[in-house]
């Protein structure tokens, strides 16, 4: 889909490798924690967003940019930004596992960051041990498939393995700032699995889409240059992201946070070896705790026989044990049923652009199409 004139395209952001000098975390205090609370999971589709934070919050709204604002500085909050849903927009996308040399897997890990489509790149402690998340859109001349055979071929991994999600229980990268362990060990409510299959949408969505996606400023009205750029008055244009939410294009608008600089310096990838026929209701229930942030069933293989994964987010690695350990005791999955993969450096960890032409322009460069 060709948009032209005031949509020119953006760039996508360019991959960055974990800095140590902003990894420590960074002391907060309990307005701090309760405010990226409200952040991560309350941010509304309203034309004074931070004026109703701050109501919720109990602080002055002042006080609540301010302290927004100083947050992002830090690095402790990465971004405020729309989430949108990729397979929904009809961009193929999955989790992908590479056995590339470990001697250099940084060489590995920058040809698979150059394309604009890998969001998440980590090294993980496994056989396995390049693991990371990639989506081609719907005009790729390349393709899904294409697109992991040039990477392969251009990384020299051993082997790919395609991770797909074939039921979503679980996405809500939303980290618990003010309660402990037991607090993430908890029960919450899990939604229902949600579909994944492409929805309608049209070149207003696209419009709305590429005015709004990426870092949002901390004004007062936050929203208002969005529209501006569609042109459309704020309050029609919050409509029509509501109505995007209702279709499923728009998850919600969020604060996305450094988990280090914020507290949180382990995350564990859970996966799970569970029978075909108890997948639904096993992953239901491993989706509602609290400290499980992603929780998917993916396709096996002779070599990986885990069906179920899990993440698991806390402030140390014990923390994470303790959330992993718990879904274990809950569903009789020690020893070979199970395995723990933790991350030992961030290769890259953006949000997606979408509708822009750096897609195209990297098939070009690397694969001649």
């Amino acid at each position: 889909m060709a948009l032209s004139g005031a949509n020119a395209p953006l760039r996508a952001p360019r991959p960055k490798v974990r800095s140590r000098r902003d990894g420590a975390a960074v002391p907060l205090d309990a307005d701090d924690k309760r405010l990226m609370n409200l952040l991560q999971s309350s941010f509304p589709l309203d034309p004074e967003p931070f004026a109703a934070i701050a109501r919720e919050a109990e602080l002055p709204v002042d006080e609540v940019e301010a302290r927004t604002q100083r947050l992002l500085v830090e690095r402790i909050i990465r971004e405020i930004t729309p989430i949108f849903d990729t397979r929904a927009l009809g961009y193929a996308s999955m989790l992908v596992a590479a056995k590339v040399d470990s001697e250099n897997p940084h060489r590995a890990a920058q040809i698979i960051n150059s394309h604009p489509g890998v969001s998440h790149n980590y090294l993980r402690t496994h056989e396995f041990n390049l693991w990371f998340t990639i989506a081609t859109p719907p005009d790729s001349a390349l393709g899904l498939d294409g697109t992991l055979e040039v990477l392969k071929a251009a990384t020299g991994a051993e082997s790919i393995r395609q991770l797909p999600t074939l039921t979503l229980f679980k996405i809500n990268m939303n980290l618990e700032m003010e309660q402990g362990t037991e607090a993430l060990a908890a029960d919450v409510d899990a939604a229902p699995p949600r579909e994944l299959e492409a929805q309608p949408y049209d070149q207003t969505d696209i419009a709305v889409i590429r005015a709004l996606q990426g870092p949002m400023a901390v004004t007062k009205r936050p929203y208002d240059a969005a529209a501006e750029k569609v042109g459309m008055p704020t309050d029609r244009f919050l409509e029509h992201l509501q109505a995007m939410v209702a279709r499923k294009l728009l998850r919600r608008v969020a604060a996305i946070l450094y988990h280090r600089r914020a507290g949180f310096s382990a995350n564990g990838m859970g996966v799970w070896c569970v029978p075909e026929d108890q997948v639904p209701e096993v992953g239901r229930r491993m989706a509602a705790v609290r400290g499980i942030s992603h929780c998917y069933q993916r396709p096996t293989y002779p070599d990986w026989p885990y069906s179920v994964f899990t993440m698991a987010h806390g402030r140390s690695k014990e923390e994470c044990d303790a959330v992993l350990d718990r879904i274990a005791d809950d569903h009789g999955l020690h020893g070979d049923d199970r395995a723990v993969l933790y991350s030992s450096t961030e290769f890259k960890k953006v949000r997606l652009l979408y509708f822009v032409d750096d897609y195209a322009t990297w098939e070009r460069e690397h694969a001649d199409v």
